[in-house]
């Protein structure tokens, strides 16, 4: 049994039989446009394409799709991958600019290339030659998001070491001619919680055991233009395999992808660890370095066990659907 320096509180491991349907955040809706997809096309690519894009049409909870998260220039981009645990193959894209439908890119990045990872504005020349619609991802809600924070000085910002001092003031910025230690990984002054840097995970399993995961975000308020988060990286924002399970996650993304912190909750299941108890490890790996880190992840197991666990939120809402939990569950863990 894994030995956690950090006490999480976490709900006790549920089994629901196969097939699943499992999401981060109380977003009910997207799970059930899954399941649905799910049970009519037996596909669980289909399912989780299906599931995010719900989202992304929702908008859910202004962090996922158009319309939430501009960046220092007060453009929103997008953020999403798509993995199948048959074969490990993976699309994601990374700050795709001009096209809603970030997951629907991402499936065809997985069917229509032999990469992984396609970003910026080629990979909307990508989506736009597969037949998706190019317009505009702001609105006047992201647009007075990005006055009022010009109105804050440019606060809070992700830049470091630069002049003018970023924690008062806005660019442009240069940098430092000599080098300031940085403190230590505290990043409680960013103020990144759920009501600014969500993302929806989705895990789905069909009856046959067979996994497929993905997301979809708008990433960072205010972020750097050009960043991109942990969502499109394999491992970080999510993993699948049919012979283990499938992880996801949504926190502090430029964080959770120096750990691959997915990758590490399968590897765990791999070698018996139960869901929570991987999900335990993966967070305390990070803690270790960043004390102040926000984050939280969901698993399911091959057969059917889900488990979650969180740190840094006050709390961590993820559903789940399935046969034995009709309609959509939503289930609620308390972070410490």
């Amino acid at each position: 049994m894994l030995c956690c320096i950090y006490i999480f509180s976490v709900i006790v491991m549920s089994h629901a039989q196969l097939p699943i349907v499992v999401n981060t955040w109380p977003w009910p809706q997207a799970t059930e446009a899954a399941w649905d997809k799910l049970i009519s096309s037996s596909s669980v690519l289909d399912a989780v394409e299906t599931g995010c894009t719900q989202c992304e049409i929702d908008q859910c909870g202004g962090s996922v799709g158009f319309g939430g998260s501009p960046d220092e220039n007060g453009e929103t981009t997008l953020d999403a991958m798509i993995m199948d645990g048959g074969n490990m193959n993976i699309g994601a894209v990374g700050c795709v600019r001009g096209i809603k439908n970030a997951i629907g890119v991402a499936r065809r990045v997985l069917e229509n290339t032999e990469h992984t990872l396609l970003v910026g504005n080629l990979a909307k020349d990508f989506a736009v030659e597969m037949g998706f619609k190019e317009e505009s991802l702001s609105t006047n809600h992201s647009q007075q998001m990005y006055n009022d924070w010009r109105k804050s000085n440019c606060q809070p910002n992700y830049r470091s070491n630069v002049t003018p001092n970023p924690k008062t003031s806005c660019g442009p910025y240069k940098p430092m001619r000599s080098h300031v230690q940085a403190e230590q990984n505290s990043r409680a002054n960013l103020n990144i919680n759920q009501s600014n840097h969500d993302t929806v995970g989705m895990i789905s399993i069909d009856e046959n055991g067979h996994v497929a995961a993905g997301t979809s975000t708008n990433g960072l308020n205010h972020k750097v233009p050009g960043r991109v988060g942990d969502s499109p990286i394999p491992g970080a924002g999510c993993y699948a395999d049919n012979t283990v399970g499938g992880a996801v996650a949504t926190g502090d993304g430029d964080v959770m992808m120096r750990f691959l912190p997915s990758f590490q909750v399968i590897e765990s299941m791999r070698h018996g660890v139960s869901p929570t108890q991987a999900i335990e490890d993966a967070l305390n790996r990070i803690l270790k370095y960043y004390p102040t880190f926000n984050g939280a992840l969901v698993a399911v197991s091959k057969d059917g066990y889900v488990g979650a666990a969180c740190t840094g939120f006050s709390s961590f809402h993820y559903c789940v659907r399935s046969h034995s939990h009709q309609p959509t569950a939503v289930f609620s863990v308390k972070c410490k």
